[in-house]
């Protein structure tokens, strides 16, 4: 998986979450993810500290080069965290933690990297027909914010793309759609795609419906919501959680039309891979062909769920792959 250039290792590698950090460390060239372990970003105030305690405990020599993906947009040097109060220089970052060289790129950038080394296993088909090869391809993952990605050929190789396509307007597909986001908009100045498909969106999504049924809406967690409507036990928590796969559904499929993604749509993030049977149950499939005149288009197009357990870190572990294969080429 890894290239050659054995100079440049150790290597550490990261995803870093709203809620969670990811690490682990590559030895030697061709080496696996050794050490993986992750820690909850609150614990730390800021990713040199994290980084410190993870290489602390790992027992293993320090790296000499490093990159990692941050739920973040990454342009410049400073790097002011969405969805975490973590705010740093790169620069800053790369010379407290004596790194030769320090990547940062966004974390849905680095996941779409990591796309072309998932196979069998690694993925959960959701209908569709066969992924074309060299077609774009599309990338959406709900967590603790939403992840919008993709990768366009180019070449004999792909190109990730990197932009913040989970704040998008959100739009209703029906009138009781259209009755949530009244009520949503009600609370929010802009109801983007991330305000109802994410951990803190399935929360709203669930008042919302609560509102909008004219029932009381308990206090819940993203985590009670999914397992009260993965058990059935709760009626509004089962019609929330429909709801979320019917809107990513509606998401993914204005993403596959907006790439022409004939190569796949992928779905990531810390919720979908959890749902298990209840997506593929879901209103998600049927919500990503209804396209009017472009239905029969959207049906051809093969949906995954991503099952891979650390699917980020190999992008950045590819990241760097490609970072030094290319600077070797000039």
């Amino acid at each position: 998986m890894h290239s050659a250039f054995p100079e440049t290792y150790p290597r550490l590698v990261g995803d870093i979450g709203g809620t969670n950090a990811r690490f682990a460390l590559i030895s030697a060239p061709g080496g696996d993810l050794q050490a993986i372990r992750t820690l909850p970003c609150a614990d730390f105030p800021g990713p040199a500290e994290a980084i410190e305690h993870y290489l602390a405990a790992s027992g293993l020599p320090r790296p000499r080069n490093c990159a990692f993906g941050i739920a973040n947009p990454v342009d410049g040097d400073f790097v002011r965290m969405t969805n975490h109060d973590w705010a740093f220089s790169i620069e800053e970052l790369r010379t407290t933690l004596r790194l030769d060289h320090l990547d940062v790129l966004n974390d849905f950038t680095a996941l779409a990297m990591a796309l072309p080394a998932l196979h069998g296993a690694d993925l959960l088909p959701v209908g569709g027909g066969e992924a074309v090869a060299g077609r774009a391809i599309g990338l959406l993952g709900a967590g603790t914010g939403l992840g919008i990605s993709g990768l366009v050929p180019c070449g004999d190789d792909y190109v990730p793309l990197e932009g913040e396509g989970g704040h998008v307007t959100l739009a209703a597909s029906d009138v009781h759609e259209a009755a949530l986001l009244a009520w949503l908009a009600k609370h929010h100045a802009h109801v983007s795609a991330e305000r109802v498909l994410s951990g803190p969106g399935l929360v709203t999504l669930y008042e919302a419906h609560a509102a909008v049924r004219g029932e009381p809406a308990e206090a819940l967690t993203p985590a009670q919501i999914s397992e009260r409507a993965l058990s059935g036990s709760s009626p509004l928590c089962v019609a929330t959680l429909d709801s979320f796969c019917a809107f990513l559904g509606t998401v993914a499929s204005d993403l596959a039309l907006t790439l022409g993604a004939r190569g796949g749509i992928y779905i990531g993030g810390g919720i979908v891979p959890r749902l298990g049977e209840f997506f593929i149950r879901s209103r998600f499939r049927e919500r990503f062909e209804a396209k009017g005149r472009f239905s029969a288009y959207l049906a051809a197009i093969p949906a995954f769920v991503i099952r891979a357990p650390y699917p980020g870190l190999t992008g950045a572990a590819r990241a760097l792959d490609r970072k030094f294969s290319s600077a070797r080429t000039r």
